[in-house]
């Protein structure tokens, strides 16, 4: 194309259901949105979404293409076997396939999940103690931080159980040694759970910098009151931001809704 935005794609607007086109614009939203906050790996890491319905289908993104080319259209329909359901050039990355498959296998609450390798979200995980209680983002994560252990390469099947299990009832989870994992109801929750998530990484990162001795943690209590302050989740300040990030898009990286 012309502005270099995103490969030309058969537009699917008129081909799918509306639910199907909604879930497949805001996930084509995130996508971008994580390229355009520099989290993106190159063709690596993954977000998918489930299409609502009986069926558990659910959209991840064709392997090989950029998150900042990614449209609508261009997202991959499969089944939880990895099957490809509609005619599409393109196919997936099956690492990114055992992990998003589990996960919404398993939870009906896990619309949208989104995975990460960040610098800073990799350097945490790999960090022993974890994310450590420094920062307001991270206390309003912690609640719903879960870990799993580090396999290798997602490519063995049984390695779903062992996730899913680690994941539990939370929102987000520290894949050792990997990266970090939001799951949300919407795309916006998803969003924002990775964006408070990655900000508590990049912060601790940056704190660490002056040595683990000359670190201050915050107060028990204080944890207790922000634990208190944000348990009704993230659902309805993510509603209040995600209009923002729509048109955060619009400007700096159009097309995504193509």
């Amino acid at each position: 194309m012309a502005d270099g935005s995103s490969p030309i794609a058969t537009s699917l607007k008129d081909q799918v259901s509306e639910a199907e086109w909604k879930a497949r614009v805001d996930l084509a939203a995130l996508y971008r949105l994580v390229a355009v906050h520099g989290w993106d790996d190159m063709i690596f890491t993954h977000i998918s979404a489930r299409i609502p319905g009986p069926e558990h289908h659910f959209l991840i993104n064709p392997y090989g293409m950029f998150f900042g080319e990614m449209t609508a259209s261009m997202l991959v329909k499969v089944d939880l076997d990895g099957n490809v359901i509609d005619k599409t050039p393109y196919f997936i990355n099956p690492a990114g396939f055992t992990i998003h498959s589990a996960i919404h296998a398993a939870r009906e609450d896990a619309h949208f999940v989104m995975h990460l390798h960040t610098d800073q979200g990799v350097g945490v995980s790999a960090n022993r103690e974890g994310l450590l209680p420094l920062s307001q983002q991270s206390l309003i994560v912690l609640p719903q931080l879960a870990y799993h252990d580090y396999e290798g390469i997602a490519l063995n099947l049984d390695e779903r159980e062992r996730l899913v299990a680690d994941l539990g009832e939370m929102k987000l989870m520290m894949l050792r040694n990997h990266g970090t994992l939001s799951v949300g109801m919407t795309a916006a929750e998803c969003w924002l759970g990775m964006f408070f998530l990655e900000r508590a990484c990049a912060q601790q990162v940056m704190a660490l910098s002056a040595g683990r001795e000359n670190v201050l943690e915050a107060p028990e209590a204080s944890q207790a009151e922000v634990r208190s302050q944000t348990g009704f989740g993230l659902g309805m300040i993510a509603s209040l931001a995600w209009p923002g990030c729509l048109r955060k898009l619009d400007r700096e990286s159009p097309g995504y809704a193509d």
